[in-house]
């Protein structure tokens, strides 16, 4: 990692977001509360009608629409959406609930600051739709329980990285999907918080 917080710095972070935005708003909450030295300094969106914007406007936040433009390639808009985060100077840039893979013209301009959440362990269940996924697999009599994981977001491989912090949730015979979901999302919740706290506290090297 290539960029260590000072305790005493105010992080700004940047929030890149695609639905709800319900992690993004545990985030806000601990910002607010002052559970974090930070603050929110923009929320984007790959969505126009992502909810998470409507939650960085009632938080006082720049809610930002930025779909890609049909002629754009990935790494154009890649490139575009680089430049735009990079107005905000963001300490870290934290993917909550982003559903689009970035590639390099993004990530190498912010090489060991972007961090990704992902609802499921390491190596299990890449890409969308992974708590789905999972219960299916329960399901099947294949695994009985998933999890949670942060990592740091290096290159274009799909949900893999050095892991900042994972947990493993089992899968109650009781659960429905919208039961282990809701479960999955207040673990993610607490990770998300916990993990950033660390990092924003951690002595410089």
């Amino acid at each position: 990692m290539n960029r260590i917080i000072h305790p005493l710095h105010f992080a700004r972070l940047v929030v890149l977001i695609s639905g709800q935005g319900s992690n993004l708003q545990a985030v806000l909450d601990a910002c607010s509360s002052g559970l974090l030295s930070a603050e929110v300094a923009a929320v984007f969106s790959n969505n126009p009608d992502a909810y998470g914007l409507e939650r960085a406007k009632q938080a006082g936040v720049p809610a930002i629409s930025f779909p890609k433009p049909g002629a754009a390639s990935r790494r154009e808009y890649d490139a575009l959406l680089a430049e735009r985060v990079r107005e905000f100077e963001p300490d870290w840039i934290l993917l909550l609930g982003w559903m689009r893979i970035l590639t390099s013209n993004f990530l190498d301009r912010f090489l060991g600051r972007v961090i990704n959440l992902h609802p499921a362990l390491p190596g299990a269940f890449p890409g969308t739709n992974a708590i789905e996924r999972a219960f299916q697999a329960y399901q099947r009599g294949e695994i009985t329980q998933t999890g949670i994981m942060l990592h740091l977001v290096q290159d274009e491989n799909v949900d893999c990285g050095p892991v900042l912090a994972q947990q493993t949730i089992p899968i109650l015979p009781q659960d429905t999907l919208e039961s282990l979901e809701a479960r999955i999302h207040e673990a993610e919740h607490l990770m998300v918080v916990a993990v950033m706290k660390q990092l924003l506290h951690r002595n410089p090297s």
